[in-house]
């Protein structure tokens, strides 16, 4: 038995016996019980449960920072660097994420901001032991880069996923000085060239560390001798993704010298490597190759090269063709190889048949992605409600779609609703205004109606076509899961988008663009705004009245007006009015930033 402490009785620890009626525990003292919480909360992985716990106590507050070593920031503005690194002190893993996603579709100048800078000088100051840094749609520049590679001696990860503002200058300082780098992934990054030959600033002699080497969006040309030579000194490199600049006839040789790669980014897939000579056994290349399960790049293809892929097809799961323009009766003699299939990306050139065909034989298919390779709306879309359909009834297990299209039917997303219930992402982009039922001429609300009702674990939407309060009404009374909703291009009036911030009561993220939504509608969501990571309208019906009353009644929201291009004409200026054309808020602890540049005015 233990001492009584207090007045109160502890019962006996190894028994685990609970306390007699009328008694109670005295509470350990503070540090005893951080002591064993810091023991508990190591295994916690979520940062959903971690924040949870952070909210109990200031003990359970306390425990959870000192023992969260990997750091995750949804808004990089939403949060200073100096609070987050006074706060915890065992980082050694950061996340990071700038611009809206609207800036991917060029609604957001390129200087808004988003800069990496104030981040990586607290970064350097408070965590010298940080091993990974991931960030997506931030400015980081060749400073940025060369403060990485000086700060942290044991840094191991760099991923930068569609970031701005450094040059193969700061990619060859990373690739000299950290030592001990295991994965570095360039998605989608607006690189500039230096005239920098930064692959060969990789160490030259001696094994290396790395694990992933993904460079397919630098559009410079590079030593590939000096690639080659790293690729052989890296017999833990599992995942490559290479640029344009690197031919077939390249990738032949770097295979060779890489069986064990899992993942492979093909480069130029259609240019020959050796002039003049009888072209390398490309099949027995790949077969050798067996442990592929993830196929992407596929620049420049030709046709005839396909068939050198077939000892691979059967053991993939990962298919990217979306930079490849192939068609039907391309893709059928592969596709039917592909029984392990789980995610597929491809150009909508493959048509409504290659979806057939692949509806046909991907049973196994989690993950769709058709991209359009001409989004003119006076444009008839080689895919359609047809492929939709298909994927839907040959795919069962879908989880996640992305489909662009010219047309479609309720009739089509009411089946998909109905076929497809563990759907957690459905983004269905009808290019053009205003899009109704292709055959009956109505609304799209029974359509996405459907989705909302049916797919029950649902928590990112995208809407398009023409829709009518009631598809709102929809969303808002069945989406309770939904987190990310965006709009386009739709909606009746104010109504419809309070059926959404009254009902979607998990909403963190919401983009709208071109939709007659207002004042009324948008301040429907005061109660709801200091809960969601950003709110995102341009060209809507919002005034700029409106949205300083929303800046006066929640002060802790930083609310961004962006200033009209100052090349639009007096009758722009006439139509929109006194609208503003762009709204930007999102929560801060911190107050307005520092840095917004002169089109931006915060209320």
């Amino acid at each position: 038995m233990s001492e009584d402490d207090g007045g109160g009785k502890l019962r006996n620890s190894v028994t685990g016996a609970g306390p007699e009626p009328g008694e109670f525990f005295t509470p350990y003292p503070d540090q005893v019980l951080e002591n064993v919480l810091e023991n508990v909360l190591i295994f916690l992985k979520s940062r959903r449960d971690r924040n949870a716990v952070s909210l109990v106590c200031k003990s359970w507050y306390r425990a959870e920072a000192y023992t969260r070593s990997d750091l995750f920031i949804g808004n990089c503005y939403s949060v200073a660097p100096r609070r987050v690194t006074n706060r915890f002190k065992r980082i050694r893993s950061v996340s990071l994420k700038g611009k809206p996603r609207f800036a991917d579709f060029s609604l957001l100048p390129a200087d808004w901001g988003a800069h990496f800078s104030p981040w990586v000088s607290a970064l350097a100051t408070a965590y010298r032991s940080l091993e990974k840094i991931y960030l997506k749609r931030m400015s980081i520049t060749d400073d940025d880069l060369a403060m990485i590679a000086h700060s942290f001696p044991n840094f191991k990860e760099l991923v930068l996923v569609c970031c701005e503002g450094f040059g193969t200058s700061g990619l060859a300082i990373i690739a000299s000085e950290c030592r001990n780098l295991r994965v570095l992934e360039l998605v989608e990054d607006d690189v500039s060239d230096d005239e920098v030959d930064w692959i060969s600033f990789f160490p030259p002699e001696g094994t290396t560390h790395l694990e992933s080497l993904s460079f397919d969006c630098v559009e410079t040309p590079f030593n590939f001798e000096a690639l080659e030579r790293l690729v052989a000194r890296s017999p833990l490199l599992k995942k490559l993704r290479l640029n344009r600049y690197v031919s077939i006839g390249q990738l032949y040789r770097l295979i060779l010298r890489s069986p064990q790669l899992t993942h492979l980014g093909t480069g130029s897939f259609g240019t020959l490597g050796i002039i003049g000579q009888q072209e390398p056994d490309y099949t027995s290349a790949f077969a050798a190759c067996r442990s592929i399960v993830c196929l992407s790049g596929f620049r420049e293809i030709t046709p005839e090269h396909l068939p050198a892929l077939l000892p691979l097809y059967a053991n993939l799961t990962s298919l990217n063709l979306s930079y490849a323009s192939i068609e039907p009766h391309q893709l059928r003699p592969a596709i039917r190889h592909c029984h392990k299939l789980q995610v597929f990306w491809a150009l909508d050139s493959i048509c409504d048949e290659g979806l057939q065909a692949v509806a046909d034989t991907c049973k196994d298919l989690r993950e769709l992605r058709v991209f359009p390779i001409d989004a003119s709306e006076n444009v008839e879309g080689p895919v359609s409600e047809v492929g939709l359909l298909a994927i839907s009834i040959g795919c069962s297990k879908l989880e996640s779609i992305l489909y662009f299209c010219q047309q479609m039917t309720n009739a089509a997303v009411v089946a998909m609703s109905k076929n497809c219930p563990d759907l957690v992402v459905f983004r269905l982009c009808i290019i053009g205004r205003y899009r109704p039922d292709r055959v009956t001429g109505e609304p799209m609300d029974e359509g996405f109606g459907a989705i909302v009702k049916n797919c029950k674990k649902l928590t990112r939407l995208a809407v398009s076509g023409l829709l009518t309060d009631r598809a709102f009404s929809y969303i808002g009374q069945y989406g309770k899961l939904v987190r990310t909703l965006s709009v386009a291009f739709n909606g009746d009036s104010d109504t419809g988008l309070k059926y959404v911030l009254e009902g979607c009561t998990n909403l963190q993220k919401l983009e709208i663009r071109d939709s007659p939504f207002g004042d009324s509608g948008l301040q429907s969501g005061l109660h709801h705004f200091y809960n969601m990571r950003f709110v995102w309208l341009s060209s809507c019906r919002v005034t700029r009245q409106g949205c300083m009353e929303i800046a006066r009644i929640l002060p802790k929201l930083v609310v961004e007006v962006f200033r009209r291009d100052e090349d639009t004409d007096e009758e722009e200026d006439r139509v929109r009015g006194d609208f503003v054309d762009t709204l930007y808020m999102y929560r801060s602890l911190d107050g307005p930033r520092p840095d917004a540049p002169q089109f931006v005015n915060i209320l």
